[in-house]
């Protein structure tokens, strides 16, 4: 692992005291137009729905899109949390949807490469985000030492893939990255296969990327779920607003709730609605 991976990890895990600390899901993929921060920003939304705090931290520095995607236009961004010119509670935006985003430094290409006076500023902000339940970072998509250090700081990793070959090769491709810069650490990476027509063909696709990666890698990868293809998917980017939102009952949309039940251990059974679901999590009351 780099050392700029190794500081952000320090950075991020040492941000909060270890009660009530948020917990961190980095969402990476091997290329881009797969949908990674489509499954993001919707897992976003689905945690909101169960009563969780969340924010989405845009860390795509290249090509910074959640705000676009969520149809709002950041007045500032990383960038200018980084450089000192406003603080964290001026760039965290509040959304209709009920989640917070932290809108990405497009063309600022190094935030884990920072100095120390401007990596203890990013310390610092970084308590200002202490009051979330969960922290869901939209990663760039490869393999930069960005991608790398968010990674590495996360407490689940998740990878994004597709059917098509040329995806599964560069989810294949991603993992390889982890798997050889962080041999030494105990990571939790799991996969999600979107735009699949079948059960049948996510657990296809899965099964090929977790068991070539535990024969050639000896990395374990867990297989999280999938998300079916859905036109109400394309129609809701063309709206700027999250499928989850304008589609709570689409396939793709119930596909997210059974995400967010694997990632809390709670099974997600379509018919009994919202509210068994929240007691299977919380308990009655909760």
């Amino acid at each position: 692992m780099t050392d700029q991976a190794q500081n952000l990890r320090e950075l991020m895990r040492t941000q909060t005291p270890a009660e009530g600390k948020p917990r961190f899901i980095a969402v990476s993929s091997g290329k881009g137009g797969v949908g990674k921060t489509n499954v993001a920003i919707n897992l976003a939304l689905a945690y909101h729905e169960i009563g969780k705090r969340v924010i989405v931290m845009d860390a795509d520095l290249g090509l910074a899109n959640v705000n676009i995607v969520l149809g709002v236009i950041p007045k500032y961004n990383l960038y200018h949390l980084i450089r000192k010119q406003k603080q964290m509670k001026d760039i965290l935006l509040g959304t209709r949807y009920g989640i917070r985003i932290v809108a990405g430094a497009s063309g600022f290409s190094q935030v884990a490469n920072l100095s120390t006076e401007e990596r203890n500023h990013f310390i610092t902000e970084l308590q200002d985000l202490s009051n979330a339940d969960v922290i869901i970072i939209d990663t760039s998509a490869g393999i930069s030492h960005n991608v790398l250090a968010f990674i590495a700081a996360a407490d689940d990793v998740v990878i994004v893939t597709t059917p098509e070959p040329t995806a599964i090769t560069d989810a294949y491709g991603v993992i390889k990255v982890i798997a050889t810069e962080m041999a030494s650490m105990d990571l939790a990476l799991k996969l999600v296969v979107n735009r699949v027509k079948s059960v049948t063909q996510a657990k296809q696709v899965s099964q090929r990327v977790i068991n070539i990666a535990g024969q050639f890698l000896n990395m374990k990868v867990d297989y999280l779920g999938f998300v079916y293809e859905d036109p109400l998917v394309q129609s809701s980017v063309l709206r700027q607003q999250p499928f989850f939102f304008s589609s709570p009952r689409g396939k793709a949309s119930i596909c997210m709730r059974h995400l967010v039940g694997r990632l809390e251990n709670v099974e997600y059974k379509e018919g009994g609605g919202v509210g068994r679901f929240i007691t299977r999590l919380f308990g009655p009351g909760g």
